[in-house]
């Protein structure tokens, strides 16, 4: 129907061009007539009020659109959804697509069915092939997903699992396989990162306490930073901050000579006073070892007396004894 309203639009612009060139007068009555445009506008080549376009610029496609009772022409860069375009060297024309497509590139080949149809191999139908199931957001035949999917694509390729499984490349996983870890918010397995670190710097001068002079032994540090953070279960970041023992250099602080110089008259002071306690409480307890060591032999002269005593007093018990006489008489004085 459409070729040949097309067709009846070329045979009217013919004959108005022949009529024209045999009959000039007409032509300008035609011309001045308010029904044909005096000016084309919107890519058109000829055109007309009543039929608008008539051809189209290079590279555009014409397409009649339906206006009331009549229909108009119009040029397009690309024809619309339902359509396809063909083009061939006189003109370029919008053709409809097969009733059950929605969008096709040709028409042999659909590219998206309408409601109720499902796309297989370029061909929209009403029900899908017994290796396959319908998709009613897609409008296609699609694979039956694998049991742990709830959706797929072709080949079987999930793009979202059941609750309580991990999608990873297409497939749906209990427990992540090494080098990935679990996403529980996309519930995907996400690859694992481990702590990166870069090159320790320079270490610090050796000090104490704030300070580079005045004492014999300080410390150096060193750090490092952070080059990437590590994931929830990546490797943990190594250790970014050392340190070690240093000698200072034996110099006397500016301006603080005198107080090192007081400093050190002190501690001899300190020094001696300890050494002083240290002798004294030795002399106590060696005076105090002498006194016990006096007490123990004095104690121990008593003891030899007081036997001396004993043994003389015992002594002279025994000189005081009677002698009896031999004839058998009294005790002699």
């Amino acid at each position: 129907m459409q070729l040949q309203l097309i067709s009846f639009v070329l045979i009217l612009h013919c004959m108005e061009y022949t009529d024209c060139q045999q009959h000039p007068s007409r032509y300008r009555q035609h011309k001045q007539n308010p029904g044909v445009s005096s000016g084309c506008q919107g890519g058109c080549l000829t055109c007309s009020d009543y039929n608008g376009c008539l051809s189209c610029k290079p590279r555009l496609f014409i397409f009649l659109e339906r206006n009331g009772m009549r229909q108009m022409g119009v040029c397009l860069p690309s024809c619309p959804s339902g359509f396809y375009g063909t083009r061939s060297p006189d003109r370029n024309t919008c053709t409809k697509c097969r009733p059950e497509c929605d969008s096709c590139f040709n028409k042999n080949l659909c590219m998206r069915c309408r409601a109720g149809y499902y796309l297989h191999l370029g061909k929209c139908q009403e029900s899908c092939p017994e290796s396959l199931v319908c998709s009613d957001t897609q409008r296609e035949c699609v694979p039956k997903c694998p049991a742990d999917c709830d959706a797929c694509l072709i080949n079987d390729t999930c793009t979202r699992c059941r609750p309580g499984l991990y999608l990873l490349l297409g497939k749906c996983h209990h427990v992540c396989p090494d080098e990935f870890e679990p996403n529980d918010k996309l519930m995907e397995c996400s690859l694992q990162v481990h702590c990166a670190v870069g090159e320790w710097g320079e270490w610090s001068p050796c000090s104490r306490s704030g300070k580079t002079c005045g004492f014999k032994w300080g410390e150096e540090t060193r750090t490092r930073e952070v080059v990437q953070f590590p994931s929830t279960y990546g490797k943990p970041c190594p250790p970014i901050w050392e340190k070690k023992e240093c000698v200072l250099k034996r110099r006397r602080c500016p301006g603080q000579g005198k107080g090192r110089k007081g400093e050190r008259r002190g501690e001899r002071r300190n020094h001696d006073n300890r050494r002083d306690k240290d002798s004294q409480g030795e002399g106590r307890r060696e005076r105090k070892k002498d006194r016990e060591r006096e007490r123990g032999e004095a104690g121990d002269r008593e003891d030899s007396e007081n036997r001396n005593k004993t043994e003389q007093r015992r002594r002279r018990g025994q000189n005081r004894d009677p002698v009896v006489s031999p004839e058998g008489g009294g005790p002699t004085q």
